[in-house]
């Protein structure tokens, strides 16, 4: 049961990573607002796919939530009822959430795939917390994080619903985007306590305080690059998809994000040759150092392109990774050769 619930955290790691890949790709499209409402589409299970079903149907079932355009501005049915053959104004609601009142049918299907992504995920996470109930009498902690998963995956559908509700405020996508990389590290330690892990030689203090370093340089780097995306964001509300236009006029915080990356990369250097010359066979930092030379390329690819489509989704489930792998090391070099023989003949 514990080999099952390591190979659902890890499967439930991928779909948070994957999650954070389609954000990433309806804020590029600028599709966020493809769904006006929530958990619904248009107050549908299955979305419009042509403007037509906005369009006020005489001696039609509507159901409550249900969108029709008037007058360019959408209007929610206020309960199930049956249409007559006039349009009565009283049967619905104008929007008043929002100033979103446009039909586009790729931004719908493109958000519309991203929270279906999102369910999917779903599924996986349930099944671990349902496993984990199993192993409660002799490993709780497993069963304290597969409930935590669950439930900041709930604080995290209900942020996507008053990110929505606001008309994708920055800052709001901001924490959104925190809380998904908190369920990141959260399944991480998961994966970690519920596998047996093994070292054929014990960390040195060096290698661990500069890999804690590493670690806290990588969160430093999240919360400004988070800070420029959020500038990102708040740029395309005044002037909509103009990408040329998006770094006019950026503040400190981008300079400080474009310097630090030198220092990342720095610092997880010393590390990579402080483990080859202790001969650790720390692997893990091998994928680090590539995937940060791949971040930093993807940086410039945006600065100096203008933000080519993948650019942006591609930076932003790295830096994701890098934590989640900078994590795991951390976990791993914590260990004491002794313990981790003790758990390979468990």
């Amino acid at each position: 049961m514990k080999k099952t619930y390591h190979r659902l955290a890890k499967i439930s790691v991928v779909c948070v990573y994957l999650i954070i890949v389609a954000g990433s790709v309806v804020r590029m499209t600028g599709s966020g607002m493809g769904c006006p409402d929530w958990p619904k589409c248009f107050g549908y299970y299955i979305p419009p796919t042509s403007a037509d079903v906005l369009e006020f149907k005489p001696n039609f079932d509507y159901k409550k939530g249900q969108v029709i355009q008037i007058d360019d501005i959408f209007h929610y049915a206020k309960r199930d009822f049956t249409s007559t053959s006039n349009l009565k104004i009283e049967n619905w609601e104008k929007n008043t959430t929002h100033e979103y009142n446009t039909f586009n049918v790729t931004h719908t299907w493109i958000e519309y795939i991203n929270r279906l992504l999102t369910v999917v995920a779903g599924i996986p996470i349930f099944l671990l917390f349902l496993v984990s109930l199993f192993l409660f009498k002799k490993h709780k902690l497993l069963t304290l994080i597969a409930g935590l998963v669950i439930l900041f995956m709930g604080f995290e559908a209900w942020l996507g619903k008053t990110v929505v509700d606001s008309n994708l405020m920055p800052v709001k996508i901001s924490i959104h985007l925190g809380v998904a990389f908190l369920i990141v590290l959260i399944l991480i330690f998961g994966i970690f306590k519920s596998g047996h892990y093994s070292l054929s030689k014990t960390p040195s203090k060096k290698f661990k305080n500069v890999l804690l370093l590493a670690f806290s340089l990588t969160i430093t780097q999240i919360i400004f690059g988070i800070q420029v995306r959020q500038f990102v964001d708040e740029k395309i509300m005044q002037i909509g998809y103009e990408k040329a236009n998006w770094l006019n006029g950026v503040d400190w915080k981008f300079y400080v994000h474009r310097t630090f990356s030198i220092i990342v990369m720095l610092v997880n250097t010393w590390l990579f040759f402080i483990n080859r010359k202790k001969l650790l066979n720390q692997n893990l930092i091998n994928f680090v150092m590539i995937i940060i030379g791949l971040e930093i390329l993807t940086g410039i690819i945006m600065v100096y392109f203008d933000f080519p489509m993948v650019s942006q989704p591609l930076h932003l489930v790295m830096s994701g990774i890098i934590l989640g792998l900078q994590f795991m090391l951390l976990l791993q070099s914590n260990l004491s050769k002794q313990k981790a023989n003790n758990d390979l003949q468990i």
